[in-house]
């Protein structure tokens, strides 16, 4: 099987989450960002992360091929319950943690990047979105403060360093994602359980921290 993914969106990292929770093995491919034609002709449209099965049929959506892998062997990992708590916190965070992410995603070496048009093809995209990359890079350190705050409440809410609430769940397929994406961010202050359970799931689902891109 194949994933297509871009290396920086979150929710190409839940996908790829489950292939490493599972050891199971998954080619992984970085499609160019300002690339239409191989996703359409694989699904219709411009959108990852794509999994291409054995058969050659294609599935989108990251949760539906988180689903469809974790309960392939009939084993399914993610039994354990949620948290409405972790679901408000990332909801809350997310109002502003954008400003901090896109215009250090937009300048790091990344494979949907490989090629300067399709890094041009991002930074327009996202700008015209949540506005001028620079600007937002000049006035970082005020959300660094923010989101270091936040996390300290976010620090209460983990219980075990291998399952956010304990036992492999939902809400961790959510959470580490963002968690990874902010190790881009240099200055960030992380509290020892949120820095702990980073680290380990980023060692159970074989999948790297962007700490040597941090800026």
């Amino acid at each position: 099987m194949k994933l297509f993914v871009y290396e920086h969106c979150p929710y190409c990292v839940k996908a790829r989450m489950i292939f490493g929770l599972k050891n199971l093995p998954i080619e992984v491919n970085a499609l160019l960002n300002d690339d239409e034609i191989t996703p359409q002709s694989m699904v219709g449209k411009k959108v990852v992360p794509i999994l291409q099965k054995a058969d050659g049929s294609c599935m989108p959506e990251s949760m539906d091929i988180v689903h469809y892998i974790d309960n392939s062997d009939r084993k399914p990992l993610l039994n354990g319950p949620t948290n409405p708590a972790i679901t408000a916190w990332l909801r809350q965070v997310a109002e502003y943690t954008a400003k901090l992410l896109l215009p250090r995603f937009a300048r790091a070496p990344l494979g949907e990047f490989a090629t300067a048009q399709a890094r041009e093809h991002f930074t327009a995209n996202k700008q015209a979105q949540i506005g001028d990359f620079q600007d937002h890079l000049q006035h970082s350190d005020g959300l660094v403060k923010k989101i270091s705050q936040d996390l300290r409440a976010l620090d209460k809410l983990i219980k075990q360093p291998n399952a956010c609430n304990g036992e492999l769940s939902l809400d961790d397929i959510h959470l580490f994602p963002l968690l990874r994406s902010l190790s881009i961010v240099k200055g960030v202050d992380y509290p020892p359980r949120v820095q702990a359970y980073r680290d380990n799931m980023a060692k159970q689902t074989q999948i790297n921290l962007l700490t040597s891109m941090a800026s």
